[in-house]
């Protein structure tokens, strides 16, 4: 506890330092009149259930005694301390808002025990308000609430049980639980994993919650329904009639490559809010496109976050609202395309790739398709556009299938949902199998596209069934030249696998109900 007492302390004082400022209890340096700077303090906040929470406040420079000023409240991410936001939150500060920072529950020097969006931090951005609104000069009626990852997903629970909100920015985060880390039922075991060792190394998980990482890591499947109706009180997805009712405006930005928090269970929500709402999907990984914001460098996704704001708190008419609700930047190709919705996106119609050959595999191999590595894969995609790769031709077909379009004579924008519908026939009654959409050059190098795993339990081995596997969304152009293709095997270092040992899978198209990729197409 002393060194995660000093080390939240230095860091503090380092980031106040390279920012330019001091907090309240320092003597001011006389070089620069205090009306220059936005004042910072940093405090102790109640929260629910008579726990302190660590936080920290920005208030406008030169405030006027007497008048209010909006609020904006950022609650950290999963992991991170309360200094996390500190360059944003002066840059909202700079621009007339007063900001409340404070580290989540259970985190660092924060009371209580982590909780992962439960009903208690919930409560606790309930509390944060009331303390701001009694001790600073924040506005009643011009509540906004923002964060990145754990921070984004509290902002939009949040926003069902607290009708004060007017505005939120939820970047990176989830809004189905299930859905990010159970997608397809199957356990995405290196996120799961880093945000439960991220979890013990700078916090105090409760209980439950590692009961649940236990259940969940162990595939102790008599445990499932428990586990996922967990999930569900913490999705907001589960109550989004609450959050229309409240009617907040709601921004929410992700990465195509995010191996946290994909982007399908974002989009999905995007499409059920019925208030003011924006969606911005980006080249990276978990929290990457809004990284270089977070240390006070220009950040279009910060930019935007800042004009939301500022549309829904101050009414300042910026033309935020305006812009396609939809806003997509392609993995290929620089700029936005502007959407009226998410079901526009792939408003170039549907291309259909057969599957007509029937495809067996043997199970627990990696057949050297894959996903990635969490963070990593991702993270060279958006930077130097370098996604995995694999040589499609050498491929073990004992242990892939592959299905090849023929080569394309121009190119082809993906943009949205890749679906695979498929048969499949097991010796087990349990398995697991990945799907894998590439795009092939001439050498037969392919880069990854889009993927995601599938699992099934308690099957009739021998007897086929149907599948619909929605792939993570994305935007990727193939060049002309280039074919698509198909491959699917049963080992993904990104997943938890369910394969007994010598199981085998076979991948068929029956006539009366033939297997294809369906790929959405922008208009040319």
């Amino acid at each position: 506890m002393r060194r995660s007492k000093s080390a939240a302390a230095v860091a503090a004082v380092l980031a106040v330092t390279a920012l330019g400022l001091a907090p309240h209890q320092a003597q001011a340096a006389p070089a620069a009149p205090a009306a220059q700077q936005p004042e910072l303090r940093f405090h102790d906040i109640p929260g629910s259930g008579g726990i302190t929470l660590k936080g920290n406040v920005f208030t406008p420079a030169g405030a006027e005694p007497g008048r209010k000023y909006p609020l904006i409240v950022l609650p950290t991410s999963w992991g991170m301390p309360q200094i996390e936001y500190i360059a944003q939150a002066k840059k909202l500060a700079d621009s007339g808002y007063v900001v409340v920072s404070y580290t989540s529950r259970g985190f660092w020097l924060s009371g209580g025990e982590i909780e992962t969006a439960g009903p208690a931090d919930t409560a606790d951005v309930s509390a944060v308000i009331d303390w701001a609104l009694a001790t600073t000069p924040a506005d009643p009626g011009h509540i906004g609430l923002g964060g990145v990852s754990y921070g984004a997903g509290i902002a939009l629970l949040a926003s069902a049980h607290d009708p004060r909100i007017k505005a939120v920015v939820a970047l990176s985060g989830w809004a189905d639980l299930i859905e990010s880390i159970y997608s397809g039922r199957t356990q995405h075991l290196q996120a799961a994993g880093m945000l439960g060792a991220a979890g013990f190394l700078t916090g105090r998980p409760g209980p439950e919650l590692q009961q649940i990482l236990g259940d969940f890591l162990g595939s102790k499947l008599d445990r499932e329904q428990a586990m996922i109706e967990w999930g569900k009180k913490r999705s907001a997805s589960e109550q989004v009639d609450r959050i229309n009712a409240n009617g907040a405006a709601i921004m929410m930005g992700n990465a195509w490559g995010d191996t946290i928090f994909p982007p399908n269970q974002y989009a999905k929500f995007f499409e059920e809010l019925t208030g003011p709402k924006r969606l911005e999907f980006r080249p990276g990984d978990h929290a990457t496109a809004e990284a270089t914001g977070l240390l006070g460098l220009p950040n279009d996704t910060w930019t935007n976050a800042h004009r939301w704001f500022d549309r829904y708190l101050k009414g300042e008419r910026n033309g935020v609202d305006t812009e396609a609700p939809v806003q997509l930047k392609s993995r290929s190709t620089e700029g936005y395309e502007g959407y009226p919705d998410w079901k526009s996106v792939g408003s170039g119609g549907t291309e259909k790739l057969p599957l007509a050959d029937s495809e067996h595999v043997w199970a627990n191999v990696d057949s050297g398709a894959n996903g990635g590595i969490l963070f990593l894969s991702s993270i060279l995609d958006q930077l130097a556009k370098a996604p995995p790769t694999a040589s499609i031709p050498l491929l073990p077909r004992a242990f892939a299938a592959v299905w090849q379009s023929p080569r394309y004579e121009e190119e082809r924008r993906i943009r949205g949902t890749v679906r695979l519908h498929t048969t499949v026939t097991p010796t087990k009654g349990d398995g697991t199998f990945v799907a894998y959409l590439y795009d092939v050059g001439p050498l037969g190098i392919g880069k990854l596209v889009s993927n995601a795993p599938y699992t099934f339990h308690g099957k009739t081995p021998g007897q086929s069934f149907g599948v619909d596997l929605d792939l993570f969304s994305t935007a990727y152009d193939v060049p002309e030249g280039h074919r698509l293709a198909l491959v699917v095997d049963t080992v993904d270092p990104l997943y938890i696998e369910h394969n007994p040992t010598g199981a085998q899978l076979t991948f068929s198209s029956p006539r009366t109900d033939p297997s294809y990729v369906s790929v959405p197409l922008r208009e040319q």
